[in-house]
């Protein structure tokens, strides 16, 4: 007599039977973007002689849960994906002196038990999966099943997440080593920035379809749209900031009314295929042209920024940009009379007053991670010299929120923030996203030429 529950389909072994046969085989060749493992080979001869002798293990990680069984998209860890190529959940790379052994899941095929039963690898699930001999050739590296994997050696140095303690030596080390980009990774790069550019020209075309009702929602809808589709997907949580919400540093939520009148902040970045991401903001008016308020504060932001891009150069210390930024900002507020203080005071380490209005910093490494090489000393980050090969953002902005009562009422609920990437050259640097305007009257046209 049954007692209600449904059959376990494993524990039939005529089912089992039947569903082992019968299939044909399918292509299975990895995913790669192309050049990846060239690239990842010359990244772990890189790292060779930084930690000579050194074992490194690395975990690729898996997705976090999103609700109870169900999970968010896997990406895979950045560091990982620099010294493999490969972008397998669950997947974990030892390496050393420039050699590397990789240990995959294997993949559940028709006759294997995990076939139609194990919804993490069975091919009835997640669809056909090469071998660890595929992917073998497709690397160039040695292969092995992760069952396999007895877990890191005594005296490994570890990263990527899953481990109860990473090395911070190794992650500080891979970190500084990512902060010079080889020329496939700043080919990458220029193809999440040209795609970023189109993904900016998609939503602009969609803003009377925001006015119309859609809201910020349906232009960060647009963007991760076009970048899922034309690449991995955004390279961060995408920022939609319309109106009193352009001043909120990461207005995330995106669930806002787009306003004709109002300003329209977008901080937006394609994440190409390879995992490398742009990271670009430019401020629009909704309506087409900015008001005398609005034109004044973004030509303030606009100054800033000139300023900054100028100071980006190989020998350049990496904060000579931030301060040159700064300076412009400090002398504009305290021209229109919002700082309680000389601009001296304001820009020296006891005051700051003017970093009411822009408590971000103005620039940050690109990469892998949007703000990528983060693990990196200070000395070697903040305190280090610019070199051909790195790429940064320069980003300073305003942001005078509605309720600030130390900004006139016509200031109050204007955000602003101009955002670059850079390529630090032999001779200076090169702007990745110089197809966007950078001045009011250029975004003016921009915008109108495209909704």
């Amino acid at each position: 007599m049954s007692d209600g529950r449904l059959p376990k389909l494993s524990e039939i072994p005529a089912f089992t039977e039947y569903i082992s046969q019968g299939w044909d085989s399918p292509a299975r060749t990895p995913d790669l973007v192309p050049g990846a493992a060239e690239a990842a080979a010359a990244h772990r001869a890189r790292l060779a002689p930084a930690l000579p002798g050194a074992t490194v293990v690395v975990a690729a990680g898996r997705a976090p849960v999103r609700s109870n069984d169900t999970a968010y998209d896997f990406r895979v860890d950045s560091d990982f994906f620099w010294l493999t190529g490969c972008a397998v959940e669950g997947a974990v790379a030892v390496v050393r002196d420039g050699d590397a052994t990789l240990y995959l899941p294997p993949p559940a095929r028709p006759g294997d038990p995990g076939f139609f039963s194990d919804a993490a690898y069975g091919e009835l699930w997640v669809g056909p999966s090469p071998s660890l001999e595929e992917w073998s050739a497709a690397l160039g590296i040695e292969v092995r099943p992760l069952p396999g994997f007895a877990g890191p050696p005594p005296g490994a140095l570890t990263a990527g997440p899953g481990w109860a303690e990473c090395s911070e030596e190794l992650g500080r080390t891979l970190a500084e080593l990512r902060m010079i980009k080889d020329e496939w990774e700043i080919a990458q790069l220029r193809e999440a920035v040209d795609r970023t550019m189109e993904g900016f020209a998609a939503v602009l075309a969609e803003v009377p379809a925001a006015v119309a009702g859609g809201g910020e929602r349906w232009l960060q809808g647009t963007f991760d749209r076009y970048a899922r589709t034309y690449g991995n997907g955004p390279g961060y949580a995408s920022i939609v900031g319309a109106g009193p919400h352009a001043p909120t540093l990461h207005w995330v939520r995106c669930d806002g009314p787009v306003r004709a009148g109002e300003l329209l902040l977008l901080d937006m970045g394609v994440e190409a295929r390879s995992h490398y991401t742009a990271d670009v903001t430019r401020t629009f008016p909704v309506s087409g042209a900015f008001s005398p308020a609005q034109r004044q504060v973004h030509d303030l932001v606009e100054r800033a920024h000139r300023a900054g891009l100028a100071q980006v150069a190989p020998g350049r210390a990496f904060t000579d940009f931030h301060h040159a930024a700064m300076e412009v900002i400090a002398h504009g507020l305290h021209d229109w009379g919002l700082l309680p203080v000389s601009v001296d005071e304001a820009l020296s380490g006891q005051g700051q007053h003017h970093r009411r209005y822009l408590i971000c910093g103005i620039g940050h490494h690109l990469g892998l991670d949007v703000h990528d090489c983060a693990r990196s000393r200070p000395e070697a980050y903040q305190g280090a010299r610019m070199a051909p090969g790195m790429v940064l953002t320069v980003e300073p902005g305003l942001y005078f929120h509605a309720h600030d009562r130390t900004v006139p009422p016509e200031l109050r609920g204007i955000g602003v923030r101009i955002e670059d990437d850079l390529l630090v050259t032999e001779t200076g640097a090169e702007i990745l996203s110089a197809a966007l305007p950078i001045d009011a009257a250029g975004l003016e046209s921009w915008s109108k030429s495209r909704t």
